[in-house]
């Protein structure tokens, strides 16, 4: 009898055991889920607030102004008129905002990635250049304007800024939401304002090709439209800011896009877009929201490692001449050459692959 009870007791703890292993496994399954959920989600509320939180906010204020909530539109719009220049002034980044635990979400998605390469001195103000564009500039956004990548512990001193189109902060809401990020206008007076008159140790980042890269961004390919972008160099003499060549491994791999050849007339469309708008529309699509296999507006997972290069020393020139700024675009150019060389292999392209300049 008492081996009978002893087999049976042995049994039951089995199956206890096999239950509570059961139920350990569900749970990691359900947390991993979760976790996968939530990074999607990170994404998406990024990717609309890309494509379409200006104009809603635009038109949500207007709407409230038609309501008996009217005052609170009001109130709004008189902030917008007195904080208007701000971020031509370095703009209103929030700590808070930058580490937010989406951010890590998001960096997970992918995975995003940003190496080191070389020390930044705190003494210095520098300008990156960022390449390639891609879509949406997700490896740009994520290192430089979050703290998901650890930019701050990494460049310890150093503070990042994202130049990105003036006309998103002309856009309510929108404008703060950017500004909290560190995220500053691409135009010569918040540059200017930023390297002359903010101290130093500034770093603004600048997606050099713009929308006529992004016109040309594809899966496989790493092109950048860089030979006549000099502007950069200039601003970079007259304040005396070093600069610092940037590539993300993987932006072009995110999304795939239907290419124009030029002369045909969607390449006409989009570039008379990007001439009196500031934008070129891509057509593009990504995978699905609750499946891979589909199509949809989610960047598809695939990682984005970007490379900080070696910072090129700058001298401070008033006025520089065209003779100086094309030797330092050259001594630019060949920097990034060398460092998409260095590291490609690392990153999973083969040796015989080529940056093209444009």
């Amino acid at each position: 009898m008492k081996t009978i009870i002893a087999a049976y007791s042995g049994v039951l703890r089995g199956t206890g055991s096999s239950i509570l292993s059961a139920l350990q496994d569900l749970f990691w399954l359900s947390k991993s889920k979760v976790e996968k959920q939530l990074q999607i989600i990170s994404v998406l509320q990024w990717v609309l607030t890309f494509l379409i939180m200006g104009i809603a906010c635009t038109l949500i204020l207007m709407y409230i102004l038609c309501t008996d909530c009217w005052a609170i539109a009001a109130l709004y719009l008189a902030w917008l008129v007195f904080d208007w220049n701000t971020p031509k002034k370095g703009g209103r980044r929030s700590q808070w905002v930058r580490n937010w635990a989406i951010w890590r979400y998001f960096r997970d998605y992918f995975p995003i990635r940003l190496v080191k390469t070389h020390n930044l001195l705190t003494t210095r103000n520098y300008i990156f250049g960022y390449h390639p564009h891609g879509i949406m500039g997700l490896g740009a956004f994520c290192n430089f304007s979050t703290e998901a990548t650890g930019v701050s512990q990494k460049f310890p001193g150093i503070r990042p800024y994202l130049a990105t189109l003036a006309g998103n902060f002309r856009m309510p809401i929108l404008r703060d939401y950017l500004m909290s990020g560190g995220i500053c206008p691409v135009n010569r007076d918040s540059i200017d304002y930023i390297l002359s008159k903010n101290g130093s140790g500034n770093a603004i980042i600048i997606v050099v090709g713009g929308a006529a890269e992004s016109l040309n961004c594809t899966p496989g390919k790493n092109s950048v439209t860089l030979k006549n972008r000099k502007g950069f160099v200039k601003l970079a003499l007259r304040h005396g800011a070093d600069l610092v060549p940037v590539y993300s491994f993987g932006e072009n791999e995110v999304y795939k896009q239907v290419i124009f050849e030029e002369g045909s007339w969607g390449r006409w469309v989009q570039k008379k877009f990007q001439k009196h708008i500031g934008f070129a529309p891509c057509i593009f699509h990504g995978r699905g929201l609750f499946s891979s296999n589909t199509w949809g507006l989610l960047p598809y997972p695939k990682p984005i490692t970007t490379v900080v290069g070696e910072p090129i020393t700058i001298p401070k020139i008033d006025n520089p001449c065209q003779r100086e700024v094309d030797f330092y675009h050259s001594i630019y150019v060949d920097s990034l050459i060398k460092l998409f060389d260095k590291y490609k292999s690392k990153f999973g392209l083969p040796e015989t692959e080529v940056l093209e300049v444009n």
